[in-house]
């Protein structure tokens, strides 16, 4: 296996949040073609628009990234590098099918006579790009692994709407089957990011890395969220206790909350099955992940409450699974929902940023973009997008009836005077 690195001839296989971000910046210093079998996500990419909001139009419009839907136009490349979802499944054990999907179609695209990469960079557990992707493309192929094409791992760590760390400027891990790939990665990818490459020792290890990072997030942000609720029998605010505490030099400035999206959710659950399938039973992680999917319904039932047991009208503003991104992949504001309406509540959703056909289509929710001319019962926070942050106590106050209740999730508005009349709530 060689490759002179800077003619060598690259696919990134799947368009999404990671993988357009890594496609444009590859292509600043290779030829690149961006394979997504959604033909409408590359119409939009044609047209310079991300409705992932990661890349912007004018970047798009400038950058050398050729775009397909069509995967025999990948055929014969130097590195392929897959960058495809590892979702779970409704008991929340990992489901592989679109990995093992895309092993299966790169099988048919892979030149034996080049001698690729094949690069992972989905997160799984460790032991999933050898066993499992390797042995698919051999069988699919009838090639040989390690002779017609090789293995790499290069875990992806896009962190959506942060525009500090992007691809281009944090550390890229990098594991190859063997030294000589580990060096072509590192080529590769150091000539992207300005914060250079670390060389894992083995591609289980960069595996197991990945899966821990967000799976020790996890369990920081449940010990805040477990807290909370402790302290909230003392009618006392986390936020109040966490300014305090973060004035010791060493205190870690995790926060409560609700959590969601593609990573931090999800990841933990990798971890835990490998180690059920190896005969350990995981203590801390799931007791980790027990806490954070039961935040939404816990806030959920500390409002029902806040009313008396009373139904009312709900504005829950927010939906996506973090602030300033349209990302509603696994959001735990759905949670909530759910809960309050179980209760008897009717609730109405507001979000500038999420789309209305995706939430209708993937949480079965309505987003309506002219709530905020209304006032209701009650108006939880659940997202602080800026538009929400830099609302004045007067557009707060106008959302609530009389004797209404504001439900500040993340403590956006703890200094607003919403003056009198108002129960005021917040984690």
């Amino acid at each position: 296996m060689e490759h002179k690195i800077s003619t060598a001839q690259v696919v990134v296989v799947g368009l999404g949040y990671v993988g357009l971000p890594l496609a444009v910046a590859l292509a600043r210093r290779f030829s690149v073609l961006g394979l997504d079998i959604d033909e409408g996500r590359i119409e939009e990419l044609g047209r310079h628009h991300d409705r992932t909001n990661e890349v912007d139009s004018a970047t798009l419009a400038e950058s050398s990234l050729r775009l397909t839907s069509r995967a025999e136009d990948a055929r014969a490349a130097d590195i392929y590098i897959v960058t495809v979802p590892t979702p779970v499944d409704e008991t929340n054990r990992p489901d592989l099918g679109p990995l093992v999907g895309a092993s299966k179609a790169l099988a048919k695209l892979i030149d034996p006579a080049r001698r690729p990469v094949v690069v992972f960079e989905s997160t799984v557990y460790p032991g999933v790009t050898e066993d499992v992707c390797g042995p698919l493309i051999e069988q699919e192929s009838g090639l040989k692994c390690g002779r017609d094409f090789f293995l790499g791992y290069s875990p992806e760590r896009i962190n959506p709407g942060d525009r500090e760390h992007t691809v281009d400027r944090i550390v890229k891990v990098v594991a190859g089957q063997n030294d000589q790939v580990t060096e072509t990665l590192a080529e590769l990818y150091g000539a992207v990011t300005s914060a250079g490459v670390f060389r894992a020792a083995s591609i289980k290890a960069a595996e197991a890395a990945k899966v821990i990072e967000n799976s020790q997030r996890d369990i920081n942000i449940a010990f805040m969220n477990e807290i909370t609720q402790i302290f909230s029998h003392l009618d006392l605010s986390i936020w109040d206790v966490l300014d305090a505490a973060g004035t010791k030099w060493n205190f870690l400035p995790f926060q409560p909350g609700l959590v969601g999206g593609h990573c931090i959710g999800v990841d933990p659950y990798y971890l835990s099955f490998w180690a059920q399938e190896l005969g350990h039973e995981p203590q801390v992680i799931l007791a980790g992940r027990a806490i954070n999917d039961g935040m939404g319904r816990w806030v959920a039932d500390r409002l029902h409450e806040r009313r008396g047991g009373k139904s009312g009208s709900f504005l829950i503003l927010g939906l996506t699974f973090k602030e300033n991104v349209p990302d509603l992949r696994n959001s735990r504001v759905v949670d909530v929902v759910r809960r309050l309406e179980k209760l008897g509540h009717s609730v109405v959703v507001h979000d500038p940023l999420a789309d209305r056909d995706e939430a209708r289509r993937e949480h079965g929710l309505e987003i309506d973009p002219d709530a905020l001319g209304r006032s209701y019962d009650a108006v939880m926070a659940a997202v602080p997008h800026d538009d929400y942050r830099n609302m004045g106590a007067g557009t707060v106050r106008a959302l609530v009836r009389d004797g209404g209740c504001v439900a500040d999730l993340k403590g956006m508005w703890r200094g607003l005077d919403l003056g009198p009349g108002i129960d005021r709530w917040t984690l």
